[in-house]
C-alpha cells in the first residue's frame, strides 16, 4: 500500500488500526517559567476531555504569541480555569497505569511536570514521545499524516483536545497506511 493513498481509502482502512491514547498540552508560552493552560486528553476508546487550568500565583510568564496561537486568555483562565491539584487528580485517574503518547514530548514534559509540581502529586500514568510508536520512514511522513487528519477531522479550534485527537487520528492514517 503506498502512503500517499487518498483520504476515502485511508478512512475504509481506519476500522482495522488500534488507536493509542494521546495527550496534547497547550502552554503560556515556550522556554523558561511557561506553564500549561490546557490539557487535552484523547482515550483509545474515543473519550476525549479536557482541562483548562487555572495559574498559581507565581506563573506569570506569559506570551501573546501563545495566546495568538491557542485563543486562551488569561481572564478565560482566572474565570473558567480549574485547579492544579484538581486537574492533577483527574488526570490520574482517567489515565491510571496508562502509556499517554504526545507529539512534543520534551515540552510537554516540562509543563506536565510543572503541573504536578504544584499539585504536590506525581503522574499515575507514563508520558512517551509519538516517535516511538513510528518506523523512520512513517516518521518522515507525519506531517503529511497530520494534515491529512486535520483536513478528515475538520476541526476549526486550536486548542489541547481537538489537537490530541488530530493527533491520535494521524497516528491511526500511518499505522493504516503501514499495512
Amino acid at each position: 500500500m503506498e502512503f500517499a493513498e487518498t483520504i476515502e481509502q485511508t478512512t475504509a482502512v481506519q476500522s482495522h488500526v488500534e488507536y493509542v491514547d494521546v495527550i496534547d498540552i497547550e502552554a503560556s508560552g515556550f522556554g523558561r517559567g511557561s506553564y500549561p493552560v490546557e490539557i487535552g486528553v484523547c482515550r483509545s476508546n474515543g473519550e476525549c476531555r479536557c482541562y483548562l487550568i487555572k495559574p498559581e500565583s507565581d506563573w506569570t510568564h506569559w506570551t501573546t504569541e501563545a495566546e495568538k496561537t491557542h485563543g486562551i486568555s488569561r481572564q478565560l483562565l482566572h474565570d473558567n480555569g480549574r485547579d492544579v491539584r484538581e486537574v492533577a487528580l483527574e488526570l490520574n485517574e482517567f489515565l491510571r497505569g496508562c502509556t499517554v503518547y504526545t507529539d512534543a514530548w520534551g515540552q510537554d514534559q516540562s509543563w506536565l511536570m510543572r503541573l504536578y509540581d504544584a499539585a504536590n502529586c506525581w503522574p499515575s500514568f507514563k508520558l512517551e514521545t509519538i516517535r516511538n510508536l513510528m518506523t523512520e520512514p512513517q516518521s518522515e511522513h507525519y506531517h503529511q499524516s497530520y494534515q491529512q487528519a486535520a483536513e478528515e477531522l475538520n476541526l476549526k479550534r486550536h486548542r489541547a483536545s481537538t489537537d490530541a485527537k488530530v493527533i491520535q487520528h494521524a497516528l491511526a492514517i500511518m499505522q493504516a497506511n503501514s499495512k
